[in-house]
Parts: structure tokens; sequence; C-alpha cells
């Protein structure tokens, strides 16, 4: 285990919204730890520190150990994190106690790789898409992944990747694949955009654009010249809606 995965924290006694609102402005974290038929825990984090460990990917699917100031132990999961609607802070944790028996329900995230080495990749105005990057698995925690990666490196045009066909781990399940009906969730796929789409005009002109100035071409004259006169006329509009205003 990392020392990224082991939390220092304090047992709280005093609880209650007062008592939170309180240990957040000395920069400190309410949270509870439950589960493991022990009776629920109320304890205090570092927020910094816990901020720090939680800008990793793996802090919310990996095992993680409770220290606690009397030398006492405890491994967990993240169950639950509350953040702050607008500021970059969290506001409380929930963890759950882990046993070494008994099978954990957890999201990972997935990793797709190979994409740029995929016949798909190298299609123009193909795109692959990543429709899902995260699945709940269930498995005991010492066959607990920190993700599950996923090979694009096959995909070809209308090429599709179900969820079924995710490789897993020894000892790892899927939940959601264990009924009895045909697996009908895709996580990654292949799609055309046409030029009139987004950033597929933008790609085009660019290139046309390109392609002219490699042949020593001079654009053609006026081009450009529409979206200018409007980008004008917008300003001037805008301009003459503030002096309105100010009337």
């Amino acid at each position: 285990m990392t020392d990224s995965n082991i939390l220092n924290a304090e047992i709280r006694e005093d609880v209650g919204k007062g008592a939170s609102r309180r240990l957040r402005h000395q920069g400190k974290i309410p949270a509870v730890i439950y589960g493991g038929k022990k009776d629920p825990a109320t304890l205090t984090l570092e927020h910094d520190t816990l901020m720090h460990a939680a800008s990793n990917e793996s802090f919310y699917s990996s095992i993680l150990e409770i220290k606690v100031a009397d030398g006492s132990a405890q491994k967990v999961v993240v169950r639950d994190v509350h953040h702050h609607p607008y500021k970059l802070q969290i506001m409380h944790l929930d963890f759950l106690r882990v046993s070494a028996d008994e099978i954990l329900r957890i999201s990972v995230p997935i990793h797709f790789t190979g994409e740029d080495e995929s016949e798909a990749s190298s299609i123009s105005g193909l795109i692959i898409q990543h429709l899902v990057t995260e699945v709940e698995i269930a498995a005991l925690p010492a066959d607990l992944p920190e993700y599950l990666a996923v090979d694009l490196s096959g995909l070809e045009e209308g090429g599709v990747v179900m969820l079924s066909d995710v490789e897993l781990p020894e000892g790892v399940e899927i939940p959601a694949l264990s009924g009895d009906e045909e697996d009908s969730t895709m996580i990654a796929n292949t799609v055309h955009i046409k030029e009139s789409q987004g950033t597929g005009a933008a790609a085009a002109e660019e290139a046309e654009l390109e392609a002219a100035e490699a042949a020593g071409e001079e654009p053609v004259e006026g081009e450009g010249e529409g979206e200018a006169d409007a980008d004008a006329e917008a300003t001037d509009s805008a301009e003459g809606d503030t002096e309105a205003d100010k009337d």
C-alpha cells in the first residue's frame, strides 16, 4: 500500500451541522466510516491532504487505510464524496469498511488504449467515441483492480465495443452482465462527422487553406469577407444596444 493510500484521521466526538461547519473553517473535513459489522464512527481529516489524495483517479477505486491517533487502522473504500456546489472543497466523506472475505461492489474507471493504432483512427471524418468511462464491478478486496483496460487497436470503421467485450482480471465480475439478457451496453463506437457539423467544417476549411498555401496559391479574393462583415454588424449592433441601455 502506497503512502497516498494511507489517510491519517482523528476520532470526532462533536457531531451535528454546527460542529461540521466549525471543522470546515479550521481546514478539516468531517467523515463517517461504517460497515464491516461494526458501529459507524465519525472522523475528522485534514482537507488539503485529502484533496491532494483525491486528485488521483485511483483514490476512488482503491483500498485505503485510515489510521487514527490511538494506533488503530482500518481498510476502507470511498463510498460517497460530497463536494461544495462551486468551491474547490470537499464537504463530507463516507467510507465503507473492507473485509478480506467479503465481495465489494465498486465503480472503477475504464482506460481506453490502442486508439491511435486502430484502423478507425486513420479514416478521415471518422471519430472514436468513448460512451462509458466507468463501470461497477464485484470482487474480493485482494482482486480489486484500479481500472479496467479496453484495447481499441482492432477497431475498424463501423466497429463497436460492448461491455461484454471487456477482458476482466481473474476474480472480477461485472454485475450488470450477470443476468440472462443479452448485453446491450455499448462502451465505444465509431461515428462519421459531416463537414457541416461542429469542428468538421472548421477542419475542412483549415485543410483547404493549408493545401492552397502548399501549392503557392493565393486565397480567393473575398473569401471570409462575409464573416468579417457579419462580425462588424454584430459589433455595431451590440454597441447600439449598449447606448440604448444607457438611455
